[in-house]
């Protein structure tokens, strides 16, 4: 394989992809060498591109991590997959000797590598990982669905960290292609599920998956949920926004002893109204990435149609043009999830 050349996009900086060729080094030991399919452009690909983590990727750095792709070759000493087989990547690398490791919560490691932003990622033909980060997929899996998995498990986490049961009600801040996918986690949970948004192109895309929608710019969010909850309010909130004007409706909506969990990552630290945590008891949660048992499950409900992959999964375009899909999503008041085919 050392010979073989591949295409990969490289970031440059100043918003800018260098699609070139580059060898394709043989698997390591411990290591698997995928073959990749396709690969979702998340938010954290949007803020390497907008050059607010140059410090951490530097300027040869191959990104991309939400990936489908098939087993090429592996490494030496490791066993149980084979050459073709339909896999994704929890793109999580722990240290396994730290108090977050000792404890068992390796996807919170206090020297945790995200593969694809501390290492070389997926917008690459042919992809190295750890043997350990490897998830089997169904063999009737299409690729393009798959290629959701990684944000699904975020969801997954977020609704097991939120403890949701069947029959409560969840108000979801942030109607983007990560709280889209926290509603119908939700909702496939038993949850009855608001979606609040700003953005009338995502409002629509989620009414039309069936989702009750609140647009706070138009109407009072607060009374919106007191009508549908008889004054009660939101047993369970996941903020998804990443504004200030979110963490704000994420303690005015919340019933007594609601349940928050915060989903979204702030630019700044926002300003949070503790003496409503006093007076109702609630509760904050973090929920960062995930972990194994929530790939499982995301993969689950992939593979069952709970997810409706096909709304979810609004544009699709090869590597040789991802300067301009990075563009255009940038751009974009309606895409939703974007896609990079990387195989030919």
């Amino acid at each position: 394989m050392t010979d073989t050349q591949i295409h990969a996009a490289f970031y440059r900086g100043d918003r800018r992809f260098d699609v070139a060729q580059k060898p394709a080094p043989a698997p390591g030991p411990g290591q698997v060498a995928l073959r990749i399919a396709f690969c979702g452009i998340c938010g954290t690909d949007m803020h390497v591109f907008h050059g607010n983590m140059d410090a951490r990727v530097g300027f040869e750095r191959i990104i991309g991590h939400e990936m489908s792709g098939t087993v090429e070759a592996l490494g030496a000493g490791v066993e149980g997959f084979t050459k073709g087989q339909k896999v994704v990547v929890r793109p999580l690398d722990h240290c396994g000797d730290c108090p977050a490791c000792d404890a068992g919560h390796t996807h919170i490691c206090h020297n945790l590598k995200f593969l694809g932003l501390d290492t070389d990622g997926a917008m690459q033909e042919v992809w190295n990982v750890p043997a350990h980060t490897l998830h089997a997929l169904p063999d009737d899996m299409r690729l393009d669905h798959a290629a959701l998995i990684e944000p699904v498990a975020v969801a997954c986490h977020d609704v097991r960290m939120a403890d949701l049961t069947a029959g409560e009600d969840v108000v979801v801040i942030g109607g983007g292609p990560i709280g889209v996918l926290v509603a119908m986690v939700a909702r496939e949970a038993g949850g009855k599920v608001v979606i609040s948004e700003v953005n009338e192109n995502r409002l629509a895309i989620a009414a039309d998956m069936g989702f009750d929608v609140v647009n706070p710019a138009k109407s009072d969010l607060v009374a919106e949920i007191g009508n549908r909850t008889g004054g009660k309010g939101a047993d369970v909130v996941f903020e998804v926004s990443g504004s200030q004007p979110g963490v704000d409706a994420m303690t005015d909506v919340a019933a007594t002893r609601g349940r928050i969990c915060m989903v979204a990552i702030h630019a700044k630290k926002p300003q949070v109204d503790m003496f409503r945590f006093f007076w109702r008891e609630l509760q904050l949660i973090g929920a960062r990435v995930y972990e194994a048992a929530d790939y499982d499950k995301a993969i689950a409900l992939v593979a069952s149609g709970a997810i409706a992959a096909d709304k979810v999964i609004t544009d699709v375009s090869p590597l040789a043009e991802i300067q301009r899909a990075f563009e255009q999503l940038d751009a974009s008041p309606t895409a939703l999830k974007s896609l990079i085919k990387v195989g030919a």
